[in-house]
C-alpha cells in the first residue's frame, strides 16, 4: 500500500487536513500494521514524526519505531513489546488508545499519544490502522482549550468572535448580559441586528476595517444600545484584534473584548440619550405636519413615538362643547381617538384602535392634565385602571396589553386644548424618566401646533367649500341649440377650494353666452371672489354689451374690490347665423373642434387679466358649423408642476379629436387623460355643441306651414 506525498491534489487519504484545521496545528502520524505487525502504510505525517521515508518501513516490522528499552520507568516490558500488546486490543477491542514512547530515526526518544483501530480490507485481512502524535503537543492544545473554555465561562468581560461577514459566531455570558438577549439568539445574526449604535455606523466601519486590514483596536470606547436593551444607554471599552488561519496568511474574522464603563462615563451616557433625544426631535420636526389634515397628522405623531420612544401611543381630541368656555373638572371628558400605533401583543392592539371615543370620568388622569397644561407619567396598575378606565372591557384589555408606565401630555395651541397624547411602555423597557417627560413635552407642542394648524385649515376648507357649492351652478340650461356638458374637479388637499367657475346665460334671440373663469389663489377669500366675478358678469349680460365691453366691466369691479388677478372668457353664440363673438381677459384659449375632426385654437384675443386695469380688451369673430364643439376650459387642465403649458395644450387637442360622439363621455373621457389623481390646481371643462336654427321663409314663400303633432317635426307644404 503506497503512501500519499504532502501537497498532492488527486487519491487523497481520508485523514488529509484542510487548511486551518485542528489537524494543521497538532501534526498526526497515520500509519497502518497487518496481520504479521508489519508496516503496510505509511502517510505523509508519520514520515514527518519518525523520521522514515515510505520506501524505509513499507513491509517492516512495525517494532522497529519503538525503543527497546521499557518506556517508562516500572513497566513490565519494552516499548516494543506495549507496541505488541496495543495493537492486539486494537485487533480485539476494535479501539485501543494509550502512550507509548517512540523511536525517532535519529535515535531520539520522546512521549506520544496512539488511537489504534481495526479495519477490515477487500480482502478480507484486517489492517490495525494507528494514529499517534507527540504528547507534548497534544497537551498544549489541550491546555489552550480548557483555558478558553474557562475564560468564556467564567470571565467577567465581554468577549466575542465575528466570522468574516460580522456575523456571530462565538461568545461569552458576560457579554451575553451586556446585549440583554441570550447567547443562543446572538449566534448567526450580523452586528446590526443585534447593536444600535448612534454613530451612523461608526461601529460597525470599526469592525470591519480591523477584519479586512488586520490592525488591532484597543479601549476604543462606543456609545450603544442593545436590541435586548433598546432604551439603556450604555458606554463600553471596545478592544478588537483579528482572527487569521495558521501562519497568519488569511484573516477570516474579527475577535473582540468589550467591558462595560458606562458607570465611569456617564458623561458620554447623557451625551448620547441626549444625541437620541434631538434625532427623536429631528425626525418629529420633518415627519409631522407633512400635509394640512387632521388624521394624517395625528398619524404622524404615533409614528414618529413609536417604536423608538415608546411601545404604544394614541392621539385624541377633546370633544369641547364650546372652546370658548373654561374646563370644568367636575365634567367628564370625552375625546374621539383619530390615530394609534403599537408594537405589542393583540390586546394592546383591540384596546387602542377598538374604539373611536373614549369617556374619561372626573378625578381621572386626563383632568388632571388638562388642569395643569404639563405631561405627567403614571405606572399602569390596579388603581390607576379603576380610576382612569370604568369601561370593564377596556379595563381588561389595558391590563392585558403589557402597558406597565404611561406619559399622557396635553396638545395645548393657541392657549386652547386641542387634545391628548399618551405613550405607553410595557415592563421589558425602563420607566419614563424627567428627561423623558420634558421630550414628550417638547414633542406634543410642536405636535399641537401642527395639529391646530391643520383643523384651522379644515374649518376654512369646510367653510370654502360650502360657499363655493353654494356660489357654483348646478346645472346649465343650454336651450336647443347649444348642448352643454360641464365638468368642475377641486385640487389636491392643499389646494382643495379654488377660484375657477363658469356659467351659461340666456341672451335675447336665443343666443347663449358661455363664461369661464379663474381668480388665482384657494380658500375662503378666492371663492369669495370667484362668486362676485360670476355674479357681476351674470348681471352685466343681462344688459347684452359687446363682450369686451362686458370684460372691461369686470375688470373695473375687481379693480374696486381688490381682486387682484384673475382671468375670463366669454363667449356669445348666435343660432340664427352661427355666428360667435370671443373676448378675452388672459384666459387659455378656447378650442373648436369641426365635424370633420380639425381642431382650431383661438388665440388671437388673449389680453390680460382682470385687477390688473389700463388696459382695452377686443373681441374676434368666429363662424361654427353646425355640430362644431366649443371647449373652454381653465389653466389646470393643461398645465401642471410636471408639464408646462403647451405640451398640455396639444395633449387636450389630441384628447378633444379622439373624444367620443357623447359630449357627457367625451368630457369624462378628457379629465381621466389629462388630470392627475392628484391634481396641483382646479379644473374647469365646457363643452359645447352648437346647432343653427333653420333658414327662415324668404320673401314670396307661397308654401304653408303645418304645426307639428307631439314630437313631430314641422314640413312645409307644396307650391
Amino acid at each position: 500500500m503506497s503512501s500519499e506525498l504532502a501537497g498532492q491534489t488527486q487519491g487523497r487519504s481520508p485523514l488529509w487536513s484542510e487548511p486551518g484545521s485542528l489537524l494543521e496545528r497538532v501534526p498526526v502520524a497515520v500509519f497502518g500494521v497487518d496481520d504479521d505487525n508489519r508496516i503496510c502504510f505509511w502517510g505523509p505525517g508519520a514520515e514527518s514524526l519518525f523520521g522514515y521515508a515510505a520506501d524505509d518501513v513499507l513491509a517492516q516490522p512495525s517494532g522497529m519505531l519503538f525503543p527497546d528499552a521499557p518506556h517508562t520507568p516500572g513497566s513490565a516490558g519494552s516499548g516494543r513489546d506495549e507496541w505488541a500488546r496495543m495493537v492486539e486490543r486494537g485487533r480485539s477491542e476494535r479501539y485501543w488508545r494509550g502512550r507509548l514512547s517512540i523511536l525517532r530515526r535519529d535515535g531520539t526518544v520522546f512521549d506520544g499519544g496512539f488511537r489504534v483501530f481495526r479495519l477490515a480490507g477487500p480482502d478480507g485481512r484486517d489492517t490495525v490502522m494507528a494514529l499517534a502524535s507527540e504528547s507534548g503537543e497534544l497537551e498544549r492544545v489541550r491546555n489552550n482549550l480548557a483555558f478558553l473554555d474557562a475564560l468564556f465561562e467564567s470571565c467577567p468581560i465581554g468577549l466575542v468572535m465575528f466570522d468574516a461577514d460580522l456575523r456571530f459566531v462565538h461568545l461569552n455570558q458576560a457579554l451575553a448580559d451586556m446585549d440583554g438577549m441570550p447567547v443562543e439568539d446572538h449566534v448567526g445574526r450580523h452586528v446590526g441586528e443585534v447593536m444600535i449604535t448612534p454613530d451612523g455606523g461608526e461601529y460597525e466601519s470599526m469592525l470591519r476595517a480591523v477584519g479586512e486590514v488586520g490592525r488591532p483596536i484597543v479601549g476604543s470606547l462606543v456609545g450603544v444600545r442593545t436590541r435586548g436593551q433598546p432604551d439603556r444607554d450604555q458606554v463600553w471599552s471596545v478592544s478588537l484584534f483579528p482572527l487569521s488561519r495558521p501562519g497568519g496568511i488569511r484573516l477570516f474574522g474579527v475577535g473582540g473584548m468589550m467591558v462595560d464603563v458606562t458607570d465611569r462615563e456617564q458623561a458620554l451616557v447623557e451625551a448620547s440619550a441626549a444625541r437620541q433625544r434631538l434625532a427623536l426631535l429631528d425626525r418629529a420636526a420633518a415627519r409631522i405636519g407633512t400635509t394640512l389634515d387632521v388624521a394624517v397628522t395625528a398619524r404622524e405623531i404615533v409614528q414618529v413615538a413609536v417604536p423608538d420612544f415608546c411601545d404604544a401611543a394614541v392621539v385624541e381630541l377633546v370633544e369641547w362643547m364650546n372652546e370658548q368656555e373654561p374646563f370644568d373638572p367636575a365634567l367628564p371628558v370625552v375625546t374621539r381617538r383619530i390615530a394609534s400605533d403599537t408594537v405589542l401583543s393583540s390586546a394592546a392592539t383591540e384596546l387602542l384602535s377598538g374604539r373611536e371615543t373614549a369617556r374619561y370620568p372626573p378625578g381621572s388622569a386626563i383632568h388632571h392634565v388638562l388642569q395643569t397644561g404639563r405631561p405627567e407619567s403614571a405606572q399602569v396598575d390596579e388603581a390607576f385602571v379603576t380610576r382612569n378606565v370604568p369601561d370593564e372591557t377596556s379595563a381588561r384589555l389595558l391590563v392585558d396589553s403589557g402597558l406597565s408606565a404611561l406619559v399622557i401630555a396635553p396638545l395645548i395651541a393657541r392657549g386652547t386644548v386641542q387634545g391628548i397624547a399618551m405613550f405607553g411602555r410595557s415592563a421589558t423597557r425602563p420607566a419614563f424618566t424627567d428627561q423623558d417627560l420634558s421630550l414628550a413635552a417638547e414633542l406634543t407642542s410642536r405636535a399641537a401646533l401642527c395639529l391646530d394648524n391643520a383643523r384651522l385649515y379644515s374649518r376654512e376648507r369646510d367653510i370654502a367649500l360650502t360657499l363655493q357649492r353654494a356660489l357654483m351652478p348646478e346645472t346649465l340650461l343650454a336651450g336647443r341649440y347649444v348642448t352643454v356638458a360641464h365638468r368642475y374637479l377641486p385640487g389636491g388637499r392643499v389646494t382643495e377650494v379654488g377660484g375657477d367657475w363658469y356659467d351659461l346665460i340666456q341672451l335675447p334671440d336665443r343666443r347663449v353666452a358661455l363664461v369661464v373663469g379663474d381668480v388665482m389663489g384657494h380658500g375662503v377669500r378666492a371663492a369669495a371672489d370667484m362668486g362676485g366675478l360670476r355674479f357681476t358678469a351674470r348681471a352685466l349680460a343681462r344688459r347684452d354689451p359687446e363682450p369686451s365691453e362686458l370684460l372691461a366691466e369686470l375688470d373695473q369691479f375687481a379693480t374696486e374690490t381688490g381682486i387682484e388677478l384673475a382671468t375670463c372668457v366669454y363667449v356669445v353664440f348666435d343660432p340664427a347665423a352661427g355666428h360667435t363673438r370671443i373676448a378675452s381677459a388672459g384666459h387659455p384659449p378656447p378650442l373648436i373642434l369641426r365635424p370633420d375632426g380639425e381642431v382650431d385654437t383661438l388665440d388671437e384675443v388673449l389680453g390680460v387679466p382682470l385687477g390688473v386695469g389700463g388696459f382695452t380688451f377686443r373681441a374676434m369673430d368666429v363662424d361654427l358649423p353646425e355640430d362644431a364643439v366649443l371647449a373652454l376650459y381653465t389653466d389646470g387642465l393643461v398645465e401642471s408642476h410636471d408639464q408646462d403649458f403647451d405640451a398640455g395644450l396639444d395633449r387636450l387637442r389630441d384628447e378633444l379629436r379622439a373624444a367620443p360622439e357623447s359630449l357627457e363621455r367625451a368630457a369624462d373621457r378628457i379629465l381621466t387623460q389629462l388630470v392627475s389623481p392628484d391634481p396641483d390646481d382646479d379644473t374647469v371643462l365646457v363643452l359645447a355643441r352648437v346647432r343653427r336654427m333653420p333658414p327662415r321663409p324668404r320673401p314670396g314663400w307661397t308654401g304653408r306651414w303645418r304645426l307639428p303633432k307631439r314630437g313631430g317635426r314641422a314640413r312645409g307644404g307644396e307650391t
